[in-house]
């Protein structure tokens, strides 16, 4: 099975059946972006500062509820935990479609579902990530990695467009029950994986049900912070990720309220430069042959940081539009290429018995100080103006690359098998 438009380069039928399931659900998160938003706006008349409360407190709370996910997961099957997280968002989506056709949809609601969703999404990552680096060779995850990133890039160029004729023609809710049904279809798809799975489950593990130390949600983050490899990746990727997306708000409000944009000239300016991040992750495995992963991730780390800062000079009518999807172009086109090539080096350097933990201890944090610079920086948008608060973030952004870590680091000493240990065999990907 293979994705249009990409390499013929073949890691195995259960990695294509993997790929598919991750590209329909890309294609639907693209259809469904910022659906919640717009129903918020549309359909329930919220003000901004609800539409910012929706946004912050569904991630917070979600990360928070993820907590306990991370060893919940680290001792199951990962591709039973996937689908269980698939058909929960689909579930979850499908009620904001229920309601709105009986007329009883809320607020309250939709910030419920919005929790359920962030929080599955956490535990979903953390499982498929552990099975990735398990499914496919160490040489082929660069491979892999480059395929997802290609995908997503991809996704976020036709996504969007086709959500917004969707809810031009069908109503607000379309792009809701399109985003539910790809989440059905990417649990058939990890369910069609023929592979076999060991079972990690253990009689001290906790379940739904059982009993569980503080210590065991604890290892990822122990982990995270001491790793001389992992750590200054870690704090680069969660805060660069953090400040980028906390600009996304006060940039709307710039935009769509004081520059006079028009929502199509939103759309366009930030849907065309997806196209760089699909011809980035094409080049990040050429370019790391030539220039070593690890200098490659320290160039584009710098080189991805210098973009952004540049939004807060975004002037009125078409130079403006311009100038955004200029900025855009050059930082996604960064980002289709560190990406693939980040997202390798953790893998590489995250040992299989820890996997699910410091996977889901990486996304709640990422989650989490997501959330609170969101909301921080439409408070600083609000003391000053959306462009300062712009201007402040990519001023930050630019001191990001000094936490890369200046030398490549050498791989973890895989851990000697032990009778009946449980938790690091092979398992795989769904």
């Amino acid at each position: 099975m293979r994705i249009p438009g990409t390499s013929r380069r073949s890691l195995g039928r259960d990695f294509g059946w993997l790929w598919a399931a991750y590209a329909v659900s890309a294609y639907g998160s693209g259809i469904g972006f910022g659906a919640f938003p717009l129903i918020a706006i549309r359909v329930l008349h919220s003000g901004p500062a609800q539409v910012a409360a929706l946004s912050a407190a569904g991630l917070a709370v979600g990360a928070l509820v993820a907590v306990p996910l991370g060893p919940w997961v680290e001792f199951r099957r990962k591709r039973p935990v996937m689908m269980a997280m698939d058909l929960a968002r689909c579930a979850a989506l499908l009620t904001v479609a229920v309601a709105y056709a009986l007329g009883c949809l809320s607020f309250a609601q939709l910030l419920v579902v919005s929790v359920v969703v962030a929080a599955a999404k956490i535990a979903f990552e953390a499982a498929s990530g552990a099975n990735l680096k398990a499914l496919v060779k160490p040489a082929d995850l660069l491979t892999a990695s480059g395929r997802f990133e290609s995908t997503t890039w991809t996704a976020m160029v036709v996504g969007p467009s086709l959500g917004g004729a969707a809810v031009g023609l069908l109503g607000p809710v379309t792009t809701v029950l399109g985003d539910a049904v790809s989440y059905l279809l990417s649990a058939c798809g990890i369910a069609a994986i023929r592979g076999h799975e060991p079972d990690h489950s253990q009689p001290h593990s906790f379940g739904l049900t059982g009993s569980f130390e503080l210590g065991d949600l604890l290892v990822g983050w122990r982990y995270l912070l001491r790793s001389p490899a992992l750590r200054p990746v870690f704090w680069n990727s969660v805060l660069t990720g953090a400040l980028i997306l906390a600009t996304e708000p006060p940039l709307a409000v710039m935009m769509l309220r004081q520059l006079g944009f028009a929502p199509w000239q939103y759309t366009l300016a930030f849907g065309l430069p997806c196209v760089g991040g699909f011809a980035g992750s094409r080049l990040a495995q050429p370019l790391a042959a030539r220039l070593g992963r690890h200098r490659l991730m320290l160039l584009f780390g710098v080189l991805r940081a210098c973009w952004p800062v540049g939004l807060a000079f975004t002037p009125h009518g078409t130079a403006g539009v311009v100038l955004v999807i200029v900025v855009q172009f050059g930082l996604v086109t960064c980002m289709g290429v560190f990406n693939p090539v980040y997202a390798t080096y953790r893998l590489e350097h995250t040992p299989q018995k820890l996997a699910a933990r410091i996977l889901a201890a990486w996304s709640v944090s990422k989650t989490l100080i997501t959330a609170a610079l969101t909301a921080l920086w439409g408070v600083l948008a609000s003391l000053t103006s959306p462009r300062a608060a712009i201007a402040v973030a990519g001023i930050l952004l630019l001191a990001t690359p000094l936490l890369l870590p200046r030398r490549d680091q050498p791989l973890p000493e895989p851990a000697p098998a032990r009778a009946g240990a449980g938790v690091a065999g092979t398992v795989t990907a769904g």
